[in-house]
């Protein structure tokens, strides 16, 4: 089996590819190829497979139809720029986020293989004037740019399923955190940063009140739920390719809390609290009361607790001394 994942440079996208390289199959198949595509070259992964690693904009047609060759089975479409840019960068939003989608997916129909598509979506195509709780039939109805594109994306995913040109499945992923490395130009950045600088020594600035709530989901959960998504039968999958991938709604003062239980009272310390506006417009039109029946009937997993999110930080993550 060869498996593509585009945006094999990223967080989520490295934890795949070795996760993948770890497990040694998919789908009930030995995996005997592995690509990792990103806008950049991706960083290296050892695996007792082979692993290329490719560069690729998907916004550009040609550059994707070099990338997805005929023998290709799976195809993880995690590539995306974050809501953030996305809103500021409003036409290079839809090349990438939009039509960058709608490139991989046209590929994937000329091959006339039918491959699966695992696409990563965002709660953000949920919000507006739709009532709580959010289930698995709620209207999508974005407040951004961002959630717009991904809801398009989803919209283009399930019609190729429909037609028989790809066998998708997409995940509506929460907000990853603990996130390792810097923070991106993502509106949710803040949710990782504030718990990611303290554990490791340093400031953080959180833009919000405490009690502001959110669904969250850690990076290990992450993947693990989307290699399950990508053996889940497609009889199963039903009329929506779409859904929710499980996660859980805390408040800021929650996960403060939950890193203090873990870490002990100091880090907690680093934290500053500085109200930024431009932040606030855009997360508090997300929504947070979520209700994933469907991917967790599927066998889909949330965190047990955040303090799980913050160990596996502390395990996975955190840079050694």
């Amino acid at each position: 089996m060869k498996v593509l994942i585009i945006g094999g440079g990223g967080l989520v996208g490295q934890k795949l590819g070795k996760a993948l390289a770890a497990r040694g199959h998919l789908r009930d198949t030995e995996i005997t190829s592995l690509v990792l595509a990103d806008v950049v070259d991706p960083a290296p992964i050892d695996a007792p497979f082979a692993v290329e690693r490719k560069t690729c904009d998907i916004a550009d047609r040609a550059s994707v139809d070099s990338l997805i060759e005929a023998d290709t089975d799976v195809i993880y479409l995690l590539a995306a720029i974050v809501s953030g840019q996305a809103e500021e960068e409003f036409d290079l939003g839809y090349a990438i986020n939009m039509m960058g989608t709608l490139n991989v997916l046209e590929r994937a129909r000329a091959l006339e293989t039918k491959p699966v598509v695992v696409f990563t979506s965002s709660i953000a195509v949920y919000g507006g004037e739709v009532p709580d709780p959010i289930i698995d039939h709620t209207f999508l109805n974005p407040q951004t740019s961002y959630g717009a594109q991904k809801a398009i994306g989803e919209l283009l995913l399930n019609d190729y399923s429909r037609k028989g040109y790809v066998d998708g499945r997409g995940f509506r992923l929460p907000t990853i955190s603990v996130r390792p490395g810097k923070p991106n130009r993502a509106a949710s950045s803040f949710m990782s940063s504030i718990l990611r600088e303290p554990l490791n020594g340093q400031e953080a600035i959180c833009p919000v009140g405490e009690d502001f709530p959110h669904y969250y989901l850690s990076p290990r959960k992450c993947v693990e739920n989307l290699i399950k998504g990508a053996e889940i039968p497609t009889e199963d999958l039903g009329m929506n390719r779409c859904m929710m991938m499980p996660g859980r709604t805390w408040t800021i003062r929650q996960l403060v809390d939950a890193m203090t239980a873990v870490a002990g009272p100091e880090a907690a310390k680093l934290i500053k609290w500085e109200s930024q506006p431009e932040i606030e417009r855009i997360v508090n039109g997300w929504r947070f009361d979520m209700r994933p029946e469907k991917s967790i009937a599927l066998g889909l997993e949330a965190d047990e607790s955040f303090e799980d999110n913050i160990r596996y930080y502390l395990e996975d993550d955190k840079p050694k001394p």
